[in-house]
């Protein structure tokens, strides 16, 4: 058996002694690049003059990290272009967002060229290849291009758009095409997968037989839903650690009587923090009595601040939870505390464990993991309450939460009002099935299901129809 070869964006640091602030998906993949031996390459973050594909190399417990720099250039075209001004606010079916300049294109073709040369020297012929997510859609081409014929699948960790949302994006067919260079292509839900199909058959005439493999530009690719989970078990472990017991007894002070609804976010326009804010806005305006008694703690990460969509999301939500807390505040108590800056994931367990309510409602979101770190955070004896966008695909997963629309700032208030007066017995029930999902479908489940259909997957022959898939 070969080595794991885990291609992305950016690396992570499966090895890090910070534990509990390193990401699930990092200590997944490191366990997963332990296990095989394996490299995870990616770009370092930095930025050099000219290119040179020199490679930075670190080994430690049976893992390797491969990092190269990119150009000013590079940056500026295929990542804050083409990666988070074309693909991110389309593929979360913000179309009115989307930018579409020929300098992105070629910017992002050129760094996934410049991917691919790089990580060619290091494969050996049993090596399979993991990438991910959409930065890299066409890595799979660039590497055919340069002979690999190893075993190669892609994960894309946000949502798939719908056909004619993607159609607009212009090349959008050559995309696609380059997405059949793959063996395997997994997705984080069936709304996803249906959406991708949808484009094969209606766009491209393709077909797609009962055992999910897509056939089109006379190739195939085995297609297939692969939820991602959390570190359930560490994370739980995290909640009964110092860092978080320290954050329960702050945030119990903090509380003085009141009631907690918590959201963790990203700040980013696809998390619909401005349509949580309004919906909140409206249940205290129909829940006269909540006055006082209840707060909002929003923590909202900055992110992709050189990227004008995320300045304008940023100085919207300071303009609302201004007037909002300015409508309703008294002189000891503000409706909305709004935070601008990130935690560690111990702390943040600490702190999901004194919400009553775990507001989660994006617009649209491959996964969210943040659904299942506040299941996970919850007291067994006296759990809070998940609200769920539909547009989530954990919701696909995590029925037992009140699933609303959070276009509806109705519907978001009455899910807030009912969570905050639903009896012990029901919230006990509704969570005993959540944190069951939690742990069954966690991180290393993923991990597994990708990488046995992976190993599962035919090499990619000179001819691809020339091979049946089995």
């Amino acid at each position: 058996m070969g080595r794991l070869i885990v291609i992305s964006n950016r690396v992570g640091q499966p090895d890090d002694t910070r534990g509990a602030s390193v990401g699930g998906l990092a200590m997944a993949l490191g366990a997963a690049l332990r296990e095989y031996n394996g490299i995870w390459f990616g770009w370092s973050g930095r930025t050099v003059e000219t290119f040179t594909g020199q490679l930075s190399v670190q080994r430690g417990q049976g893992a390797t990290i491969a990092t190269v720099d990119l150009e000013e250039q590079d940056r500026d075209e295929y990542y804050n272009g083409y990666a988070n001004r074309t693909l991110w606010p389309l593929f979360h079916y913000r179309i009115d967002l989307s930018a579409y300049e020929r300098s992105f294109n070629e910017g992002y073709a050129r760094v996934n060229a410049r991917f691919a040369q790089t990580v060619v020297p290091l494969l050996e012929p049993d090596d399979f290849i993991w990438v991910h997510d959409y930065h890299l859609i066409p890595l799979a081409r660039e590497l055919r291009r340069l002979g690999v014929k190893n075993r190669i699948g892609f994960f894309l960790h946000i949502p798939w758009p719908a056909r004619r949302l993607f159609a607009t994006l212009p090349l959008h067919r050559e995309l696609v095409e380059a997405v059949f260079d793959y063996d395997l292509v997994g997705f984080q839900s069936r709304d996803s997968l249906s959406a991708f199909e949808d484009y094969v058959r209606g766009e491209v005439g393709g077909e797609i037989d009962a055992d999910g493999i897509a056939q089109a530009f006379g190739r195939r690719v085995r297609l297939g839903v692969f939820p991602i989970g959390l570190d359930a078990e560490a994370f739980m472990a995290a909640a009964q650690g110092a860092a978080a017991a320290a954050w329960r007894e702050r945030m119990r002070v903090s509380l003085a009587g009141r009631r907690m609804i918590i959201g963790v976010d990203r700040l980013d326009y696809s998390k619909g923090l401005e349509e949580r804010f309004l919906a909140y806005e409206e249940y205290l305006t129909n829940t006269p009595e909540a006055l006082e008694q209840v707060f909002l703690l929003q923590i909202a990460t900055p992110s992709r601040d050189e990227v004008e969509a995320y300045q304008e999301i940023r100085a919207r939500l300071d303009a609302v939870t201004g007037r909002i807390n300015g409508a309703f505040a008294t002189p000891d108590w503000v409706p909305i505390r709004y935070v601008n800056r990130a935690y560690r994931r111990d702390e943040l367990a600490g702190i999901y464990s004194m919400a009553a309510i775990g507001l989660v409602t994006p617009l649209r979101d491959g996964m969210n993991l943040v659904a299942k770190e506040y299941v996970a955070a919850q007291p067994p004896d006296d759990p809070g309450v998940l609200i769920l966008s539909q547009f989530a695909g954990a919701a696909e997963q995590m029925e037992e939460a009140l699933i609303v629309n959070p276009f509806s700032r109705e519907e978001v208030s009455d899910a807030i009002e009912a969570g905050l007066s639903m009896p012990r017995d029901e919230r006990v029930r509704r969570w005993e099935s959540l944190i069951e999902g939690v742990r069954r479908h966690d991180v290393a489940a993923w991990r597994d299901a990708f990488v046995e259909a992976l190993l599962a997957a035919p090499c990619a022959p000179a001819d691809p129809l020339a091979t049946a898939v089995p």
